[in-house]
């Protein structure tokens, strides 16, 4: 079983079950050894009356003195016990009625006890007595011990039956009492996010193992505390440190720009900084945003809208940008229904899949846009006509700085820093849904796959 709880459930179960089944075996045991105690002690007993009737001889024992002495209270008791009587030869000179044609075996010297099988008496319990020249055996059937045995495994096994049900509603009592402070616990830990870091787990009364587990987790929570003020303060460190520098540069190159305006190459050297400086703008930026992400520093703000409306004022951007860089791009479905999202990041998300199958696709190719909405759960596919990719290669596509796909070698299909689809992941694991890539069926190219919460 997954849950802890239903395992801790099923292991009591087990344990108070197996426990009761070794008692009961070991009761059995105990009853029947009492029992053969018991029928030892009748038959010691019932020896005793036979001793006083067999009285002493002043000779041999004679066979016919011995049955007129003791015939009568053999047959008294010959529903109780059976009878025989041995000479000192160990010949047979008494035997009682109910033993018909059988006979009592001769035990081993030594051997006075002796439980078995006896054909056409059943099973006995045999005792031998030695009376003088003689030997008295006395023997009780063992029916009356298998009934109670029977009987007693019969209950048992009710009763173990009963033990078996009791102990998992005992077990599912007993492991909701004992793991209350855990679910305590874990839902503290939970409610612990990027913008609570400060809340800590209430500590318990006393010294035990669970308040030293709450400890252990309140200073990794400590730390982790610290740790996401430090990501907090290198973000903002690394956005100014980094941006002011850009700045500078950006506007002396300006100034040199306006300076050498009639100068062509010093122009064209000046633009191509630019525009590196641009690219190096948009990593930073690119940057930040993932480890503001990957950290749990960044908070979304949700709010709702028409699917089919937001996909519809994004899809206007993106004709425009693939018609500028010779592509179509065309809206294939678009599912009406509420979102839920962060507006903003969403379409970042969009723009940057529909830049990369814009910049893979061959000259006058098509980028297509679907828009689903089924079972609580937003849909978006990109497929592009580019040439797709190994299969090896859908995962590590998502990765940093990983770049995929041919250029057309138009202008502005400059291949990108590898970040784009880095982000996506991110703001899709931001919104609790998933992102994967593979390659088209049905035409050249690939689909990138977008699952996200609906409303």
């Amino acid at each position: 079983m997954r849950s802890f709880t239903g395992r801790m459930v099923i292991q009591f179960a087990v344990l108070v079950t197996l426990t009761v089944c070794v008692v009961l075996a070991a009761g059995r045991w105990f009853l029947s050894r009492e029992a053969i105690n018991g029928l030892d002690l009748l038959n010691q007993a019932e020896f005793t009356e036979i001793h006083d009737r067999l009285g002493s001889f002043q000779s041999a024992p004679n066979p016919t003195e011995v049955d007129r002495r003791i015939r009568a209270h053999t047959e008294v008791d010959s529903a109780l016990y059976y009878f025989q009587v041995r000479d000192s030869t160990g010949a047979v000179i008494f035997r009682s009625t109910n033993l018909g044609a059988s006979e009592l075996p001769s035990l081993p010297n030594g051997v006075s006890r002796w439980t078995g099988q006896l054909q056409g008496v059943g099973a006995v319990r045999i005792c031998d007595f030695r009376d003088g020249m003689l030997s008295v055996q006395v023997a009780s059937p063992l029916k009356p011990v298998q009934w109670l045995l029977k009987d007693y495994e019969r209950v048992s096994l009710y009763l173990l039956l009963g033990v078996a049900l009791a102990s998992v509603g005992q077990g599912w009592a007993f492991a909701r009492l004992t793991l209350q402070p855990v679910r305590a616990i874990h839902a503290t830990a939970s409610r612990i996010r990027a913008d609570n870091l400060g809340e800590r787990i209430p500590m318990p009364e006393g010294r035990d193992e669970l308040a030293a587990l709450v400890h252990l987790l309140n200073r990794m929570f400590d730390r982790l505390e610290s740790s996401f003020a430090q990501v907090k303060r290198f973000t903002a460190d690394a956005s100014h440190e980094l941006k002011t520098p850009l700045t500078f540069v950006r506007l002396n190159a300006e100034k040199l720009r306006a300076k050498y305006s009639n100068d062509l190459e010093a122009t064209a050297v000046i633009g191509d900084i630019l525009e590196e400086l641009d690219h190096l703008g948009q990593i930073i930026e690119s940057l930040l945003f993932l480890a503001k992400a990957e950290s749990g520093a960044l908070v979304l703000t949700k709010t709702e809208a028409q699917a089919e409306t937001f996909v519809r004022d994004f899809v206007e951007d993106a004709v425009a940008l693939a018609e500028d860089r010779g592509a179509k791009f065309a809206l294939v479905r678009a599912d009406t229904g509420r979102i839920r999202c962060e507006q903003t990041l969403v379409r970042q998300l969009l723009t940057n899949l529909a830049t990369n199958a814009i910049r893979v696709s061959p000259p006058g190719g098509t980028v297509t846009l679907e828009s689903c909405i089924s079972e609580g759960r937003w849909r978006l596919v990109v497929s592009d006509q580019g040439p797709g990719l190994p299969l090896d290669q859908l995962e590590p596509v998502f990765e940093r700085f990983q770049r995929y796909g041919p250029t057309s070698g138009k202008a502005g299909n400059e291949a990108g820093a590898g970040l784009g689809l880095a982000i996506c992941r991110s703001i899709a694991a931001l919104h609790g849904g998933t992102i994967h890539a593979e390659n088209r069926a049905e035409a050249a190219g690939f689909s990138v796959i977008v699952n996200l919460p609906a409303a």
